[in-house]
């Protein structure tokens, strides 16, 4: 399957991955995994939706959990460079067949919100709210003291089309798993806007369904701390996957379920991809050092479960990758 090429002048411009809207069926609960577990920062809360930040992080949210019936992924969000970028955002997606709407958001500006071709739920807005950041508040850290989010991971079933459809919005490959041989489809891509390896991942899989979101940690030695924090809190059986390094993206990772099974990623020591001429990886999707450098395979929970967006019917992927799975 092709590798797309660079675009260096998008349509508008998307600055970096923002924040992540879940909708929770127990708020209290996913309140305190969040703050107390994980450690990030209450900035604002009430009986129906919590927002959350990370240390480093100036913007007023950048994880939002909203109390619903049943849990799902509702938005994800991208900061773009300005205000005319929603405009031009608005008249790209005119222009494509595909409906969206400027509305209003607490502690956010202008908000532009769409669905795309694939049925993932995309916000972009060019302000927030500004808070201090507590980046020196060393007094107020907790679990793993994440720092920023990171990136979006998401099922996709249509993994070459989701792949093209964002490279035209200017986001860059860095590093691709793809079948051998001379007809060798691409299963999964990591995305950037920011410099480092991924904003967005897209996931060959049953979606549109979000796999997981991800915080930035200090060091590996956070990602450990926390290992140890859950087993004293009794949330053994939420540690998924890890701790390990993968061989994509290099970093050290964590993967976890929050009470509703939302997939949350601590993840540390990826690298700078922001030189125009840096190119795509490629991995075998046989090879088991992508998964995790030191060779041992992914659960099966990590290839089947994740979190759908709302109202979205979930879809079967247009085929099945041959992936190395635990047993």
């Amino acid at each position: 399957m092709p590798v797309p090429q660079h675009i260096f002048e998008p349509p508008f411009n998307i600055i970096r991955s923002s924040h992540v809207v879940l909708d929770v069926t127990d708020l209290k609960l996913s309140r305190a995994f969040y703050e107390t577990t994980v450690g990030l920062h209450v900035e604002d809360a009430d009986d129906k939706v919590v927002y959350l930040r990370a240390a480093e992080e100036h913007q007023h949210h950048s994880l939002v959990l909203r109390k619903a019936a049943v849990p799902a992924c509702a938005r994800l969000g991208f900061k773009v460079g300005n205000d005319k970028d929603l405009d031009k955002a608005a008249s790209f997606l005119s222009e494509n067949g595909l409906s969206y709407a400027f509305v209003d958001q607490p502690f956010q500006g202008r908000t532009l919100q769409f669905t795309d071709p694939f049925g993932f739920q995309i916000e972009l807005y060019a302000s927030m709210d500004r808070r201090p950041h507590l980046l020196r508040r060393y007094d107020l850290y907790r679990g793993c003291h994440p720092q920023r989010l990171d990136h979006f991971n998401v099922f996709a079933a249509e993994v070459q089309d989701t792949v093209d459809f964002y490279a035209r919005l200017g986001f860059r490959l860095t590093e691709y798993a793809e079948e051998d041989g001379p007809n060798g489809r691409i299963a999964a891509a990591w995305m950037h806007r920011k410099g480092n390896v991924h904003d967005f991942a897209i996931t060959n899989g049953k979606g549109p369904r979000l796999h997981h979101f991800a915080y930035w940690t200090p060091t590996a030695m956070n990602i450990i701390h926390l290992c140890d924090v859950m087993a004293s809190q009794g949330f053994v059986k939420n540690i998924e996957r890890g701790p390990g390094r993968h061989g994509i993206s290099n970093a050290f990772f964590l993967y976890v379920r929050d009470p509703d099974g939302h997939r949350l990623e601590l993840y540390t020591s990826d690298y700078f991809t922001g030189d125009h001429d840096h190119e795509p990886l490629r991995w075998s999707l046989r090879d088991p050092r992508r998964q995790t450098l030191w060779g041992a395979p992914a659960p099966r929970s990590w290839f089947e479960q994740g979190s759908p967006f709302s109202g979205q019917a979930v879809r079967e992927p247009k085929f099945v990758a041959d992936v190395l799975v635990a047993d």
